[in-house]
């Protein structure tokens, strides 16, 4: 059990970022060698039939051990960090006994309980943070490392009973392409848990669904000193564009079941303008009706500027896989069970995002999200309580002993 911490600590310090600007798969060098580096590991460790594929899939099998009737079980984890924030040169930082004081970290960072007060949770802990210059990377290397754990732990005992079980590790999730080539008839699992959730407990089943619209803005670039009844500053289009969106409707003002516009970049000068947004809900009727407003308030611009100045490409992205888990619901009750048995209290919860399992879903594999532990992804003040990481490979192998009883 104790390998998790030293295996997540690894992981951490590979610089696996994804690059959205990049046109190969995966969108990183970075990612292939890690991807190398685990395939070597699972060899060793005893896992059979690994392979790591040209698209960057590593897949592999733990042989089933005494239980052969039983559905074919999956466990999957992206190997990719989010390109949101430096991560390169990790170095993560082991507190032993976390006194529930302020954590200070380099360039003045500091995990404050009265800003994260779920930290306090974790009091007398050990906890794993970043050093303040880097994100720590637990979403997903914490997922990685304890799925590989718990497959050691299966290789080499023989008193945990269970079927054939597949692993999975993908790549370029941060960046929505980590199973665009993901051959799920291949993988040859019934259904799989993707470990790519936060604190401890969280079970999901729900995600948003997500659609990105870049807008680009033509405007006409006359002297400020001749502008009159001539100029269309392309900034201020997208200005007037952003104040047509509703402001309740943005992520800072919404929580839970509430969708949102997100403005993620802006960009561009009076002769030219360039917006992306990301478009958000868990309900698919008030999903269709964003985009139907987006698209509208894009016509009444045009209209109102006398052309086709502004132009909309609105793509979706992913759906919500409730729509596809609840056929099956006996596997969200088999994850619900095996956090019961490992004395964790499940909290079933809608994601505020997407995983890689909300599109396997889609295509044919069921797949509910489980907590790695985690804490404030994607940026410096995130952190990983160790009890937390040990109760999620815990939690992987109640799963396969349930699974293991199912005809």
């Amino acid at each position: 059990m104790d390998k998790v911490v030293e295996r997540f600590i690894r992981y951490a310090r590979e610089h696996t970022a994804s690059n959205p600007d990049s046109a190969t798969y995966p969108s990183t060098g970075g990612q292939v060698e890690f991807m190398k580096k685990l395939e070597a590991e699972l060899k060793t460790i005893g896992l059979k039939e690994v392979e790591l594929d040209n698209y960057g899939y590593l897949t592999a099998t733990i042989p089933a051990n005494g239980v052969e009737d039983c559905p074919v079980i999956g466990f999957i984890a992206h190997i990719d960090t989010s390109p949101d924030f430096e991560g390169e040169n990790v170095n993560p930082q082991v507190i032993e006994n976390y006194d529930g004081g302020v954590i200070k970290l380099n360039n003045g960072i500091e995990i404050n309980p009265a800003e994260f007060p779920e930290i306090l949770n974790y009091t007398g802990r050990q906890i794993i943070t970043a050093d303040g210059t880097t994100l720590l990377g637990a979403d997903d290397k914490a997922g990685v490392a304890e799925i590989v754990t718990a497959a050691e732990i299966l290789m080499k005992n023989d008193k945990i009973k269970h079927g054939k079980i597949r692993i999975g590790f993908t790549p370029d999730e941060e960046i929505g392409r980590g199973v665009d080539f993901f051959d799920t008839e291949k993988f040859g699992a019934a259904f799989a848990y993707t470990l790519d959730g936060g604190e401890l407990g969280e079970l999901e089943f729900e995600n948003f669904n997500a659609a990105s619209a870049k807008i680009v803005i033509s405007g006409q670039s006359v002297h400020p000193g001749d502008a009159k009844n001539k100029m269309v500053n392309a900034l201020l289009v997208a200005h007037k564009i952003i104040s047509m969106l509703p402001p309740a409707q943005r992520p800072e003002h919404t929580e839970k079941y509430e969708g949102f516009f997100h403005l993620v970049s802006l960009s561009g000068n009076v002769d030219k303008a360039e917006m992306q947004f990301l478009i958000r809900d868990h309900d698919f009727e008030k999903f269709e009706v964003k985009k139907k407003l987006l698209n509208e308030i894009v016509r009444l611009v045009n209209l109102e500027l006398g052309k086709e100045s502004v132009k909309l490409d609105l793509k979706d992205s992913y759906y919500n896989m409730r729509k596809k888990i609840e056929p099956v619901m006996h596997i969200v009750e088999i994850a619900k069970k095996a956090m019961e048995q490992a004395g964790v209290t499940p909290k079933i919860k809608a994601i505020r995002g997407g995983t890689d399992g909300a599109r396997l879903s889609y295509e044919g594999l069921p797949c509910p999200n489980i907590f790695t532990g985690g804490h404030n992804f994607h940026g410096p003040f995130e952190f990983i309580p160790v009890p937390s990481m040990l109760k999620a490979v815990e939690v992987i192998l109640n799963i396969v002993q349930l699974v293991g009883k199912l005809k």
